[in-house]
């Protein structure tokens, strides 16, 4: 995603009740350093089952459960009815190695919920959640947020990231700089 508008605003970033429930899934030292937006069209189909970010902390142990280090934060840019595509995840499938949370939904132990979002609502998931998309059966388009906030120590190289305009990051404060990890564009 740009950091410009109208695709860029810092409050997606910094919402305060959003943060205090980061913070207390985490601590306090989180930054905020990954962005995009998912947006199906009329005749999107269904996702397949995914998670995302799958970097295990330990290669060798990739089933280890770990204290939370990563969360997704996503919300709709328009309000996200059945109809538009929702999001649907399998609850719990975060605390399972992979295999068995497959299983378990193939059998139906675990079952597929659809995330419907009004405006102003905001979803909070672990990213290795099983997760898929579901078709947009409208003519409007879904826009779907989602932000990655990770324990300040954390980083990897998951997805490529768009670099911010030097000019903005000096528009921030040191507080909201503080709270982002992107490159800078000079």
């Amino acid at each position: 995603m740009p950091f410009e508008p109208p695709c860029f605003a810092p409050q997606f970033f910094f919402d305060p009740d959003v943060l205090s429930i980061v913070r207390g899934l985490m601590d306090d030292s989180i930054v905020a350093d990954q962005w995009g937006c998912d947006v199906p069209l009329r005749g999107s189909e269904y996702q397949g089952l995914h998670v995302d970010y799958q970097r295990p902390l330990f290669p060798e142990l990739p089933d280890l459960f770990l204290p939370v280090y990563v969360v997704v934060v996503s919300f709709g840019l328009v309000p996200i009815a059945v109809e538009h595509g929702p999001i649907e995840i399998a609850p719990g499938t975060h605390r399972m190695p992979r295999a068995d949370a497959l299983r378990a939904i193939e059998v139906e132990e675990v079952a597929m919920q659809s995330i419907p979002l009004e405006i102003g609502d905001v979803l909070i998931r672990h990213p290795w959640a099983l997760h898929r998309g579901t078709p947009n059966t409208t003519d409007t388009l879904r826009a779907l947020v989602t932000i990655r906030y990770v324990r300040r120590w954390y980083a990897d190289e998951s997805r490529d990231v768009q670099a911010m305009s030097h000019a903005l990051w000096e528009s921030l404060t040191a507080d909201q700089q503080s709270g982002l990890r992107f490159p800078i564009r000079r």
